[in-house]
């Protein structure tokens, strides 16, 4: 028997709600988020699209489904050391999950429903503060305070993305038409190193520093007044 043959009469995997978000976010991680239809993951599949709506109702229960699934990708064991130190390590293990998945952050932003993994990931979170002795009072105000960097992201404020030379180039023509202006921004905008190798001692990113940067600063400011709390 060729191998045409066998191919044809192989037995076809059924189509699930599994193998439907699965393919999602194969997708999108592959050509980003715009590339996820419903005829598109027809396609992938080899199934007409009218098929998938047996397994997920719409385009939106494929991204809530895709958000569940790389939720579920953090690792969600026990941490060592202290709150402080677990704390963190959890919201850098959702920070390296969110880079393996750069279009995750626009889908999570966007849920209005929290999905089972979403509701694991962050009551773990709590566990781990509770842990360390912090009031749920506390723990509240935290939780707010660190926003989306406890799922691994962070809302900017000013976007740099773009590193590309004519971007730059055109950046700093417009800070220096605005410098007698706008003196403290130009001047923080035109000098600021983001070197993080130099700090670290590790090679990445700038928004990776940027990112454990503010979760430190965070944490600090958490313990302090936990400490305060106790004394208090």
């Amino acid at each position: 028997m060729s191998q045409t043959d066998e191919a044809a009469t192989a037995p076809r995997i059924p189509l699930s709600r599994d193998r439907v978000l699965a393919a999602a976010v194969m997708l999108a991680d592959h050509e980003g988020l715009d590339a996820v239809s419903m005829r598109r993951l027809g396609q992938e599949l080899g199934v007409e699209a009218m098929s998938l709506y047996n397994h997920v109702a719409n385009k939106e229960a494929v991204l809530d489904g895709m958000a569940e699934l790389v939720v579920a990708e953090i690792d969600l064991a026990p941490p060592q050391g202290d709150w402080k130190s677990g704390l963190r390590e959890r919201m850098l293990a959702a920070r390296d999950v969110m880079y393996r998945h750069p279009w995750a952050p626009d889908v999570l932003e966007s849920r209005v429903t929290m999905t089972p993994s979403l509701f694991a990931y962050f009551d773990s979170i709590i566990g781990i503060m509770r842990g360390g002795g912090l009031s749920l009072d506390l723990i509240h105000h935290s939780l707010h305070a660190l926003g989306s960097r406890l799922i691994g992201f962070t809302q900017e404020l000013f976007d740099d993305s773009d590193n590309s030379e004519e971007m730059d180039e055109m950046a700093e023509t417009i800070m220096r038409e605005v410098a007698d202006t706008y003196p403290n921004l130009v001047a923080m905008m035109m000098q600021i190193s983001h070197d993080e190798d130099a700090i670290l001692g590790t090679a990445g990113c700038d928004d990776q520093f940027e990112f454990v940067f503010t979760v430190d600063l965070l944490l600090d400011g958490i313990e302090r007044l936990h400490l305060a709390e106790a004394v208090g």
